[in-house]
């Protein structure tokens, strides 16, 4: 199974894990190499169904309600990202010999002679918006690029595609990382750590564990953040290629081989001649949307990869100047009497939530929905100085009721018990009332949306027409 010539692959036998987004591209591409695909699913639905039926058209073999069976003669496995690897499946691979790769894997072994580098983000928080704005920067350096991986372009799609490109742009999972043994980026961040799908990985050393696989093999420069020093621990562990360089961001002063802010710029003192002694202006915070603090560590590290790659300071400033930020992620709704009114629903964890809420002086807070095992002590300390008042919605908002009632027992608190389609507005009015002329209103759940809504996005959207029927 080596470079992904056609010949590897001619006859076969490849079992594809999981439908879905990763697993029908997959599939399709295998099968057109000439493998003997089969692809096996634990749901039998009406989505799973359609999906079957066209790539049994194909000619691939679909077994639907049993994801757990090795089939015989199975001499490669490609897994979607999100297949836990406790599944009894792997265990039967790992007993017959057989290698797991995910999908980027199978993406990286495929890629023709002479393709695109990558450039590779990871990290609990943040990925999303960094990779676009990596994507926004090495456009305007006139660079043929595109924002893929775990961001809804399939990376398949890009690296088996008719379109060339000079250097891609990749957000990577800890689940895809962790079925991606050969990847080797050109340069590569992980922005910060902190526990999250721990259901998953099965502990915070194998979470850490799997995003630190981003570091392997690069060649030019691994980017870190000096706030976070589990991720410069990550770049410590790595085996990396002779001459390869550790490159820290910061929101403070940068020193030599570091990004970071001076007097209200973003400034380069890694790739620069004598870095003891220069640095190299790269854009204005202004010049960053928004200009949160979490949000200008996003430019910073997307900024360390875009210079790793050769791109020249005006670019990194004209990238930013073009980016906009996807909706529900500190998304400005609106100004109602003095108060203003931000969307953040894309805040779905802690270490997302603290991040939003340090971004202003005075919150009026509304957060809760599904904790995913979560704590909030910690949160909600480090916020108490902010908060006027605190809304909360949800199914585990009590974790967040009882931490608040700990350590910040002066903070009034509205507690909704409904779950209904007007919970939204009650809550944005309760939150109205509390707030005064200067505050935020601030949806920072700190939690997964699916208890009430069908994601995040759909929160969001119930906030802003909250919104907009309170200015109405």
């Amino acid at each position: 199974m080596g470079s992904g010539q056609v010949t590897d692959w001619q006859g076969k036998h490849v079992t594809v894990a999981g439908l879905g987004v990763s697993g029908v591209p997959a599939a399709k591409a295998l099968h057109g190499l000439g493998a003997k695909v089969t692809v096996v699913n634990d749901g039998d639905d009406v989505r799973a169904r359609e999906q079957a039926a066209d790539l049994e058209a194909l000619g691939v073999t679909v077994r639907l309600g049993d994801g757990d069976t090795l089939p015989d003669g199975t001499e490669l496995i490609v897994t979607a990202p999100g297949w836990r690897p406790d599944k009894p499946l792997f265990a039967a691979a790992d007993a017959a010999g057989v290698p797991v790769w995910g999908d980027v894997e199978l993406a990286w072994r495929l890629r023709k002679p002479g393709a695109a580098d990558w450039l590779a983000v990871t990290g609990t928080n943040g990925k999303t918006t960094t990779v676009q704005m990596l994507a926004s920067i090495l456009r305007a350096a006139g660079l043929r690029t595109a924002a893929v991986g775990n961001i809804g372009v399939s990376l398949l799609d890009a690296v088996l595609g008719d379109e060339e490109y000079d250097v891609l742009a990749v957000e990577l999972s800890s689940y895809q990382l962790h079925w991606a043994p050969s990847l080797r980026a050109h340069s590569a961040a992980v922005l910060n750590l902190a526990p999250d799908h721990l259901d998953w990985h099965g502990s915070m050393e194998a979470y850490a564990k799997d995003k630190g696989r981003i570091y392997e093999g690069n060649r030019v420069a691994c980017v870190y953040n000096v706030a976070d020093k589990a991720t410069e621990d990550l770049v410590r562990e790595a085996d990396v290629e002779e001459g390869c360089r550790a490159v820290g961001f910061t929101l403070g002063t940068p020193g030599p081989s570091q990004l970071g802010v001076v007097e209200g710029l973003l400034v380069d003192r890694a790739f620069v001649e004598n870095r003891q002694k220069n640095a190299q202006e790269l854009a204005e915070v202004a010049d960053v949307k928004p200009a949160a603090p979490h949000n200008i560590a996003n430019a910073l590290a997307a900024a360390a990869l875009a210079r790793a790659y050769g791109v020249p300071a005006g670019a990194v400033r004209e990238g930013l100047r073009n980016f906009t930020p996807d909706a529900h992620r500190i998304a400005h709704v609106a100004d109602l009497d003095g108060v203003a009114y931000v969307d953040d629903s894309k805040a779905t964890n802690t270490h997302a939530a603290q991040a939003s809420l340090a971004a202003y002086d005075s919150v009026v807070w509304i957060a809760g929905g599904l904790a995913k095992g979560a704590t909030f002590d910690e949160l909600v300390a480090e916020a108490a100085k902010r908060l006027r008042g605190a809304v909360l919605i949800g199914r585990d908002r009590a974790l967040i009721r009882e931490a608040l009632a700990r350590h910040a027992p002066e903070v009034p608190v509205v507690d909704l018990g409904r779950t209904d389609t007007g919970a939204m507005l009650q809550a944005v009015q309760e939150a109205r009332r509390l707030a005064r002329p200067g505050d935020t209103v601030l949806l920072a759940p700190a939690c997964a949306s699916m208890d009430m809504f069908a994601n995040y996005n759909k929160r969001g959207d119930a906030f802003a027409q909250a919104v907009r029927e309170l200015g109405a």
